[in-house]
């Protein structure tokens, strides 16, 4: 293992009914309160007004900021610090899924920041501290309710930029309720769990030595996803299933799974790259995406990909190569996205050839990236290619 120290302060409230304990954390903080959200969902599914019952009983002078988008956009950001700023908000509270508290992260920052917002998620500034943010989840994907991560768009010069290796940018708490998740349609809870799926496949390709536990982990958590995705797909309001899916996603990516060891990460940048032009869901182009790095990547540890394989995809190994199995083992995992509605080709969004050369770049903006395998812009070209 690598030499590491672990720390996350984000207080974790889960379970069903525990929406209740938002009155308790809202009195640690001041009563000027930013409640940010997206397109409306919140409000159908009476989440909104049960939010805002508590805000008023809390004391709580509310200031609004609603249409936070899928893949949050950069000048959503900078509205919400403005009004941070103007207001003098001492609060913020995203309800919602993990765009919504990406966005929220950066709104903290930049509340905070004299400067534009993106010079610190663009690394060209360090974030001076933040607002205190809480979080009450909607969606179980990104794991963004435990973490510092945030992924923010620049729609005027198309990037995608993930950020946040700052101690200000973790939730002070966050409020997972299963039954809120009930309410999500059918392919956004699919792109939620090949979101998680792939946090914990980045982790699984490391650089470390002598991490058998985190690889235990790994395994044991992609299994249990399997296990639980057909059920919710089949029944979006089966609470157990729901449950398990929610807690999956968030110990998939509160740093325990990479307690040592430092993942690939390629895979999400060649996705950052596509949907920054395209606006396509992140967890439809990591289903896309991912099965084709793996192949690309096969041959750098064939070892590796075959340990996966027979662990987690119960392929037999008996007879066969190291690349054979794993080979089995990826078409698996295609297979299982596949059964449970994810999409299998950028042709799915209507996406061709033409822009690869550009997402090419976009994804290397620093040269090469990955940890497994180191991959050129050339590379990354061939996986899209491969993707098509």
């Amino acid at each position: 293992m690598n030499n590491f120290v672990f720390h996350n302060p984000t207080r974790l409230i889960f379970g069903r009914g525990q929406l209740s304990q938002l009155r308790t954390e809202l009195d640690r903080y001041g009563k000027r309160v930013l409640l940010a959200y997206g397109g409306g969902s919140i409000k159908r599914s009476g989440l909104y007004d049960a939010v805002i019952s508590i805000l008023k009983e809390a004391g709580a002078e509310v200031h609004e900021l609603p249409g936070v988008e899928p893949n949050p956009r950069l000048s959503t950001v900078r509205k919400g610090a403005d009004i941070c700023k103007r207001e003098q908000i001492d609060f913020i509270l995203g309800v919602g899924g993990g765009s919504v508290i990406d966005c929220v992260k950066a709104i903290a920052v930049g509340a905070k920041y004299d400067g534009d917002v993106w010079e610190v998620i663009t690394r060209k500034a360090q974030a001076t501290g933040a607002l205190p943010f809480g979080t009450v989840l909607t969606i179980a994907a990104t794991g963004s309710e435990m973490n510092a991560g945030s992924v923010i768009t620049n729609w005027e010069t198309q990037e995608k930029v993930g950020w946040g290796a700052t101690p200000y940018s973790y939730p002070t708490f966050s409020i997972l309720d299963p039954t809120y998740t009930f309410t999500l349609p059918r392919n956004q809870t699919v792109y939620g769990i090949v979101d998680m799926m792939s946090h914990g496949l980045e982790q699984y390709f490391h650089d470390a030595t002598n991490a058998p536990l985190q690889t235990r982990w790994i395994e044991g958590l992609l299994r249990t996803v399997m296990e639980a995705a057909p059920k919710v797909v089949a029944n979006l309001e089966d609470y157990e299933a729901r449950e398990t899916i929610l807690y999956c996603g968030t110990m998939a990516l509160n740093g325990i799974l990479s307690m040592g060891t430092s993942g690939d990460w390629a895979t999400h940048s060649i996705e950052h790259a596509v949907s920054a032009i395209y606006d396509i869901p992140h967890g439809g182009g990591l289903a896309i995406l991912f099965p084709n790095w793996m192949r690309y990547c096969l041959d750098t540890n064939p070892g590796r990909f075959a340990q996966l394989a027979v662990r987690v995809f119960d392929v037999d190994p008996a007879g066969r190569s190291d690349r054979e199995v794993g080979l089995e083992g990826i078409e698996r995992l295609r297979q299982f996205w596949t059964s449970i509605g994810a999409p299998s080709r950028l042709a799915d969004y209507q996406i061709g050839d033409d822009q690869i050369p550009v997402m090419a770049e976009k994804a290397t903006p620093n040269g090469e990236i990955g940890r497994f395998r180191k991959l050129k812009q050339a590379d990354v070209a061939e996986i899209y290619r491969m993707s098509l």
